[in-house]
């Protein structure tokens, strides 16, 4: 549905997008995760048409985002991180007007706007003025206007932020309906690592306007090296002990008094790990989750011990110059 081939957008010598290429499947929902800065909002805004690549390109739905911006557009749906409805309209006034945007034919107008409104549990509400609705109503109003005509594909661009817990699930189940009754194609911005492991059938994770991984949040997970197990000493770890011994460990990070190990199945091995081992404070065990890869991937780039320096260092260059 999506294909981006060696995207690059350059501000003077600041590079936004270095080189992206990767393709999106009909009907799943693919994530974009990466710090801020990173070049997410500005890899929308590209397929979307509403900026233009350096060089490169992409193909949204069949169609070229330079040269059939037109059929891109009827293509896609956007809901951008800030509100965008009209406060003073109600739900349904907001939704007709966009109908009569997007040129929706006035036998098929009422129908389709009475759909998207059930789609995204705004029925009862629909005569309210917006700005009585909650933060959440208003996201799933946005959503509904962005599904009047169509699309083949929808972006989302932090879909429930500053939205409360509960508002957020509600958020996701109605985004999981979206894609099953509407059979469309989602590329979403998220910071909520819950959120992304939740949703998304992929992930790609941008950092330095480069994909730096790609893959299912399950594999994205496994990559990390399985279980992890945080030991905490007293005083400082015993320098005798060389726990990458253990064929089941993968890996061995220390930080001050503590020593991280990545292992496999801790359940039937820890007791391995931790026989005739003193001056234990605490032992600490958890499965990986995407947050851990988030901070493993983007970490090293932020600080700058990337080959290329971090964000920030390169970001400040370009602002000196």
């Amino acid at each position: 549905m999506i294909t981006v081939k060696n995207l690059v957008k350059k501000y003077a010598d600041f590079k936004a997008l270095d080189g992206l290429s990767f393709e999106v499947n009909e009907n799943e929902i693919f994530g974009l995760l990466g710090p801020n800065g990173a070049g997410k909002t500005t890899l929308i805004h590209i397929l979307a048409t509403l900026l233009k690549p350096t060089e490169g390109g992409a193909i949204v739905n069949g169609f070229d985002v330079l040269h059939n911006a037109t059929k891109v557009r009827q293509s896609i749906g956007v809901v951008f991180q800030a509100p965008s409805s009209d406060d003073i309209l109600t739900g349904y006034e907001n939704l007709k007007i966009h109908a009569l945007l997007y040129g929706i034919p006035r036998k098929l107008r009422e129908k389709r706007i009475s759909e998207v409104l059930e789609l995204v549990g705004l029925e009862d509400r629909k005569n309210d003025q917006v700005k009585k609705y909650s933060g959440g109503m208003r996201r799933r109003l946005e959503i509904a206007r962005g599904l009047l005509h169509h699309p083949k594909v929808f972006f989302l661009d932090e879909p429930t932020l500053g939205l409360d817990p509960k508002s957020r699930e509600t958020m996701w189940k109605y985004i999981k309906k979206m894609v099953r009754e509407e059979k469309v194609t989602i590329i979403l911005t998220t910071h909520y690592m819950e959120e992304a492991d939740m949703l998304c059938d992929r992930i790609g994770f941008i950092t330095n306007g480069k994909i730096i991984a790609l893959d299912s949040p399950s594999k994205l997970k496994q990559e990390i090296g399985g279980d992890v197990v945080k030991i905490t000493f007293n005083d400082r770890i015993p320098l005798d002990k060389d726990f990458t011994k253990f064929d089941f460990v993968h890996k061995v990070e220390q930080k001050e008094n503590s020593v991280i190990i990545y292992m496999e199945k801790v359940n039937s091995n820890l007791h391995m790990l931790i026989k005739d081992l003193d001056g234990v404070q605490t032992i600490e065990y958890k499965k990986p989750t995407l947050n851990d890869v988030f901070l493993k991937l983007s970490g090293d780039y932020l600080s700058g011990d990337s080959p290329e320096g971090g964000f920030m260092q390169r970001y400040a260059q370009y602002k000196k110059s």
